[in-house]
């Protein structure tokens, strides 16, 4: 990692730099694919998995047979493992739902919010690198929760055409019938467009490679809404020097190992510490088997020492963080100075690998510096509020004269009149 002592603030810009991300070269390379998938459907899905996932697909959709097939395959501890973590994701999104407040705004006018699930969602899950099962979790059990009636899942395959047995098992434990073989921007093309066996959906949610990520950024400007703009996964720690350089050079190694565009952040106030964790680093890498890509992602990753905590947390506000591990003696009377922030992790032992599965909160979260105005994903993701108004005779008495006023500001007379016809019945009415 590189290693910068007190820069000015004239370098944070580079210093805090994510690893390049081409968008518009990417566009124009999934702009065909999402075409041929619109144009030609499940026969372009079969045509373009075997072109990229080496998999001549005989049946896109999942099966029971497979379904079941797969249970038996899980073993048991993970089987375990994975309902644990659904119990603590459910239970935190379940109290995310909010009751229908009525609101008088004045005497005659009632105006509240209701919530209503998106009727169609799709997920996308990566199953290259590394089988994402419990970014099923993350995405379908908020969907259950939130009732969304059709829940249709994407995942790529294997070149036996066979989905991994976890993703299966967490897709039936959440709920998730519609599971389908396919992969990479011709999924996100197929349920932004719907092909005969792939049903068209109204939002698309999931992480994925950067032409994943490319293929949802381009349905989203007309065909379909998504979850987030996202890019490469990161982390930040925040240390000062009681922090442990174990703990802290695993978070950055475990965040590394995501990919080789993935980059980790050391924010300290310690001098003492940059040195410890470097060792660390450099022994504990030997150990991981992903240690190739943890090294490629250590080399556009950074350790930045700064003079205070005030610069810390002003640099790590500039930063905003997908997900930020604050290891320091003061860390409660920090919270409140963090504003731009994914998934925010308190403590020595709140690591981000607890976010990532079973503590309860969801890893699906801005990158990129999107945390300065998107927030991760949760229940109201899955839905959208739907405004209700009522007004009596009162009402329109009392708001109509105004309304007319600014009606007639605006040169919309037709707006004016919808509140005159109104006005005229109920003074006739006195």
């Amino acid at each position: 990692m590189k290693v910068t002592k007190y820069p000015s603030k004239e370098a944070w810009s580079n210093l805090l730099s994510r690893p390049a991300f081409e968008s518009e070269n990417l566009l124009g390379i999934v702009r065909p694919i999402v075409e041929q998938v619109r144009d030609g459907g499940d026969a372009a899905i079969r045509e373009l998995e075997a072109r990229f996932d080496h998999c001549e697909l005989q049946q896109i959709k999942v099966s029971a047979e497979e379904f079941s097939l797969a249970e038996n395959e899980v073993d048991v501890a993970l089987k375990e493992a994975i309902e644990l973590a659904a119990d603590q994701i459910r239970a935190f999104h379940t109290a995310q739902k909010m009751e229908p407040k009525v609101v008088e705004s004045c005497p005659g006018v009632r105006c509240w919010q209701e919530s209503r699930a998106i009727e169609k969602v799709g997920l996308y899950i990566p199953g290259g690198r590394a089988p994402l099962f419990s970014t099923v979790l993350m995405l379908a059990l908020p969907a259950q929760i939130a009732g969304c009636n059709q829940v249709v899942l994407c995942t790529p395959p294997d070149t036996q055409g066979k989905i991994n047995p976890a993703i299966l098992y967490a897709a039936q434990l959440a709920g998730v019938t519609e599971v389908f073989k396919v992969g990479g921007a011709q999924a996100v093309a197929a349920m932004a467009h719907g092909t005969e066996s792939i049903p068209k959906v109204y939002k698309i949610f999931g992480p994925g490679n950067q032409f994943v990520t490319a293929a949802k950024q381009l349905v989203s400007l007309r065909d379909c809404a998504i979850d987030m703009p996202a890019g490469p996964s990161e982390v930040e720690v925040l240390a000062d020097d009681t922090a442990n350089p174990a703990f802290v050079a695993a978070d950055l190694l475990s965040q590394c190992e995501h990919g080789p565009d993935s980059q980790a952040i050391l924010i300290t106030t310690s001098e003492r510490l940059v040195d410890l964790v470097l060792l660390e680093i450099e022994s504990q890498l030997s150990a991981l088997p992903r240690k190739d890509i943890a090294n490629q992602s250590l080399s556009h990753s950074r350790i930045l020492l700064v003079k205070d905590v005030d610069e810390a947390i002003e640099m790590t506000n500039r930063y905003a963080p997908e997900h930020l591990i604050i290891q320091m003696e003061n860390y409660n009377e920090l919270v409140p100075l963090v504003h731009n922030a994914g998934s925010v992790f308190l403590g020595p032992y709140s690591c981000e690998s607890a976010g990532d599965y079973a503590s309860g909160t969801n890893h699906t979260l801005p990158t990129n510096g999107y945390a300065k105005a998107y927030s991760g994903v949760n229940l109201d993701s899955f839905i959208r509020k739907v405004t209700f108004q009522e007004l009596s005779a009162q009402g329109i008495r009392r708001l109509g004269p105004a309304i007319e006023t600014m009606a007639a500001a605006e040169l919309l007379d037709g707006h004016k009149n919808a509140v005159s016809v109104r006005l005229n019945d109920v003074n006739n009415k006195k």
